[in-house]
C-alpha cells in the first residue's frame, strides 16, 4: 500500500505544481490576470504541502523522485491542456524519467 500511496501524492503533487505554473503562465503570458496568478500562486502553496505526506522521511531523496514525475507529468499536461503532441524524444524522457522515480522511490534498501 506504500507504494500506491506514493504514486498518488506524486500524482497529485503534480496536479498542484503544474497547475499552479500553468496558471501564474496563463495570468501572465495570456493575460487573464491577477485572479488566474493568484490561484495558481495558492496551487504552488500546495504541492509544498502534500510532498510533506510522502511516506519516506528524506527530503532530498522525495524531491529528487518528484522531479521525474514533474517532467513526465509536464508533458502530459501539454497533451491534455495545450494540445502539445510528443515527438518520440519527448516519451522517451518522460519514460526514463519515470524508471528513474521508480528506482529512488521503490528500489529495495537495506539498513
Amino acid at each position: 500500500m506504500g507504494v500506491v500511496k506514493s504514486a498518488l501524492l506524486f500524482v497529485l503533487a503534480a496536479l498542484t505544481e503544474i497547475g499552479g505554473a500553468w496558471l501564474v503562465w496563463q495570468g501572465l503570458r495570456e493575460q487573464r490576470g491577477l485572479l488566474w496568478i493568484g490561484a495558481g500562486v495558492i496551487s504552488l502553496g500546495l504541492y509544498g504541502f502534500v510532498a510533506t505526506f510522502q511516506p519516506d522521511p528524506h527530503f532530498g531523496r522525495v524531491l529528487a523522485a518528484y522531479g521525474g514525475v514533474f517532467v513526465a507529468g509536464s508533458l502530459l499536461w501539454g497533451v491534455a491542456v495545450d494540445g502539445f503532441r510528443p515527438d518520440r524524444w519527448d516519451v522517451i524522457g518522460g519514460l526514463i524519467c519515470l524508471v528513474g522515480v521508480a528506482v529512488i522511490m521503490y528500489a529495495p534498501r537495506t539498513g
